[in-house]
């Protein structure tokens, strides 16, 4: 008995008691964490579906505009002319032999430094003048919506610290753009799409866009789009040659 009384008495060494309090204390900051980021992460997805539900209202408004105004324009028997493209997507479709230096000084400011590249271009000036210089080395247009959203969700990239990082959630993009009022795929998307005031700063953090070889293959890589060729302006008919490559 009294040997069963002196190991029920033996007292618990400081260091298990320590360890102990320590595990619990960290038990409770993890479940407190947990729940914090739970209504993190509830509050963020409402404002994400309301963010895309104001973009979707938004497009729609313009997709309406434009069918009212085209209507307009029949009635009274003149024509609508749609506003200029604000943005290009580029894709480089020849490699680097026999290109002189200004061409190749330019592609590479484009970003364009692989076959199958593609990047999006905002249309100024200064951006026409370069195309035109590049232009017996890529395709460009103007692309669509569905175009934009295809390449971000299919072959988005974000760069960080100078690695190419795919886009896997909306926390990589807030943490990359978020001081800019950025932080889920479709503000990207709305950001490109519309040409924004943060339309540079969301190209630049976006890596070229890697396309595969197309479907059936190029016709004639040099010979201009309006010959017959692939090279050069195709306008709105980019979407499907970005198809073909997504």
């Amino acid at each position: 008995m009294s040997t069963k009384a002196a190991a029920k008495t033996t007292p618990v060494p400081e260091s298990v008691l320590k360890k102990r309090a320590t595990t619990q204390k960290k038990a409770v900051d993890a479940a407190k964490f947990g729940r914090a980021q739970q209504l993190k992460n509830s509050r963020l997805k409402s404002i994400y579906f309301k963010r895309a539900e104001k973009y979707v209202a938004e497009y729609r408004q313009r997709e309406r505009e434009s069918i009212r105004l085209n209507r307009i324009a029949k009635n009274t028997g003149t024509f609508y002319v749609p506003p200029e493209a604000k943005v290009a997507f580029v894709i480089r479709i020849r490699g680097i032999n026999g290109v002189s230096p200004k061409p190749r000084k330019v592609m590479q400011l484009l970003r364009l430094l692989q076959l199958n590249n593609g990047v999006f271009v905002k249309l100024n000036k200064a951006t026409i003048n370069m195309l035109k210089l590049v232009e017996p080395y890529v395709a460009y247009g103007f692309p669509n919506l569905k175009t934009i959203k295809e390449l971000i969700y299919k072959r988005g990239n974000l760069k960080i610290n100078g690695q190419r990082v795919p886009i896997t959630s909306n926390q990589m993009i807030e943490q990359r753009l978020g001081k800019y009022n950025i932080i889920c795929v479709e503000d990207i998307i709305h950001e490109i799409f519309t040409c924004g005031t943060h339309f540079q700063k969301v190209n630049n953090a976006l890596w070229p866009f890697k396309l595969s070889c197309p479907r059936g293959g190029f016709t004639q890589k040099k010979t201009h789009f309006i010959q017959g060729g692939d090279c050069g302006n195709r306008e709105h008919l980019i979407n499907a040659l970005v198809r073909k490559m997504n």
